[in-house]
């Protein structure tokens, strides 16, 4: 059985909203897509364009604001105002050429944008670009894939215990040296070729010896202080250190110790099962802290099996992915994260300083994840296609309850403003993508992490030139050491269309002719 994308070689495809498509299959899973764009739409956004403008002129005659668009091309001239509108919406009828045309982009595309057209006359550009490989399925359904047993680890109790221990903990002064584990308070005035630098002194400042938490030196130098001694210290600021002006230097820090304090912690008994959790008992206290490691490790077993199921059937399939392919899908992987630090703030020149690689390095780490998510996508197209998977307007809209509760709106009423955005497409191949994995995770046979060992089917076949290893050969996840209070982390999830920022939100991270 086979899977694609549904286009054949020279097949038009027809808009309603005025763009018409003709697609090329090319060899290495790339396409070359001619694009036209009606007269009536080149005029719509010539005419907008230079309303845009108009609101800015001033002309003898009208109302600044109101000058008719013909009197602006008039005056400025059709060309330029036409090649900025045309630059304006070229991304626009880009992703509209792909919506229509069932093409799934891999990578930035190569956009021949030709000539402007004469007044009357259609707008034609042409852009080739990688596309989702296509999948030949071997079995899909009825698989035997590990499933281990949740457990909660004796081991991690004893850490989650040791954390309530140390959130209970009293700081008691000492009268003697500190030592590491043991916190000062102090004062200190930093100084670098013996001058003050911005953000080096500190009054009153209590630090933990020993934690690591400070630059190299800094905790070093208060070992074996006591309260009232002076001393001065060389402590190191890393080369990445954020603050630009003292990285890469060598500090004199003058301290003065005010006090030494130990961590006194409270005694592992029934009082301190109840001081710190309500519970009548120690042993309760265990209980409870297991039970809610056990919940959440069942929800990382079920996560790790429907991986599990997935991965199996990509073993199973025979999917040519091309390097170039790999190449773009693992660019495009880095671009989204440096899209989502940059909203935390972190510009990509700093990512790279911090992380010490060059963004070579780092597509190149990432080019293991893109590969198994093409192969991932391509076999779910292939399920799709097989089985007729189509979402009913009920499956959308029950897809849809989470994010309308979100937005503060009804879920059809969500809907229909996907639908006037031309997103609901976008939605149903998200749901599609999730009824295929639901298909193969619920026919899978679940069997023990050892029977599985013991088997190894030598019938799996590799995909070519795959490099990861069926599901079915997979040793023993490594067991997670998730304290119960993250129990509703989700860990590494499976991937699927709605959980990729690309699928979920493409317009918004988009070539444009000006990149």
């Amino acid at each position: 059985m086979g899977g694609g994308d549904g286009w054949a070689d020279d097949k038009v495809h027809r808009m309603a909203t005025a763009v018409t498509t003709t697609v090329t299959e090319l060899p290495e899973s790339r396409v070359s897509v001619s694009v036209e764009v009606a007269a009536e739409e080149i005029q719509r956004s010539l005419e907008s364009q230079a309303r845009k403008l108009g609101r800015e002129m001033k002309v003898p005659g009208f109302r600044t604001g109101k000058i008719p668009p013909a009197v602006v091309i008039q005056r400025i001239g059709r060309e330029p105002i036409l090649d900025e509108a045309v630059r304006d919406r070229l991304t626009d009828w880009y992703m509209r050429a792909v919506d229509e045309s069932g093409i799934a982009p891999v990578g930035d595309p190569d956009v021949d944008l030709g000539t402007l057209p004469a007044e009357g006359k259609p707008l034609t550009f042409s852009f080739e670009v990688g596309v989702r490989p296509t999948a030949t399925l071997g079995s899909y359904r009825g698989l035997e894939v590990p499933k281990r047993e949740p457990r909660a680890d004796p081991e991690v109790i004893d850490e989650q215990i040791e954390e309530m221990r140390d959130r209970f903990a009293r700081l008691e002064v000492v009268d003697r040296p500190a030592q590491d584990g043991d916190f000062v308070i102090i004062d200190y005035v930093g100084t670098i070729d013996g001058e003050p630098f911005s953000g080096g002194e500190g009054r009153d400042q209590l630090v933990e010896v020993g934690a690591g938490r400070l630059i190299p030196g800094f905790e070093e130098g208060l070992v074996g202080v006591s309260a009232g001694e002076e001393k001065t210290v060389d402590a190191w600021f890393p080369d990445d250190y954020t603050a630009q002006q003292v990285a890469g230097k060598m500090a004199q820090f003058q301290f003065t110790v005010k006090e030494v304090k130990h961590k006194d912690l409270p005694p592992l008994d029934d009082d301190f099962a109840s001081d710190a959790a309500g519970y009548d008992t120690l042993d309760e206290l265990r209980d409870s802290i297991a039970k809610e490691l056990l919940e959440h490790d069942a929800k990382q077993v079920e996560n790790e099996f429907r991986a599990a199921a997935l991965d199996a059937v990509v073993a199973d399939a025979t999917v040519d992915v091309p390097e170039a392919l790999v190449a773009a899908r693992a660019q495009e992987l880095l671009d989204r994260m440096m899209h989502s630090l940059s909203h935390q703030g972190i510009s990509k020149a700093h990512y790279l300083q911090i992380s010490g690689k060059s963004e070579e390095e780092l597509v190149e780490e990432s080019k293991p994840d893109a590969e198994i998510a093409l192969r991932r996508e391509a076999v779910l197209a292939a399920i799709i296609e097989a089985e007729q998977i189509e979402p009913s307007e009920q499956q959308l809209l029950e897809a849809l309850e989470g994010a309308a509760e979100k937005e503060q709106m009804s879920r059809e009423k969500l809907l229909d403003r996907l639908r006037s955005a031309g997103r609901v497409d976008m939605l149903a191949k998200e749901v599609a993508a999730e009824q295929a994995i639901d298909l193969v995770v619920t026919t899978a046979k679940p069997v023990s992490v050892q029977d599985a060992e013991q088997k190894k089917p030598a019938a799996a076949k590799a995909s070519a030139g795959e490099k990861k290893k069926p599901a079915a050969k997979k040793k023993p996840a490594a067991r997670k050491k998730a304290p119960a209070k993250t129990q509703g982390d989700k860990g590494e999830e499976l991937w699927t269309p709605d959980k990729d920022p690309a699928a979920a939100g493409a317009k918004s991270k988009l070539w444009t002719p000006d990149s």
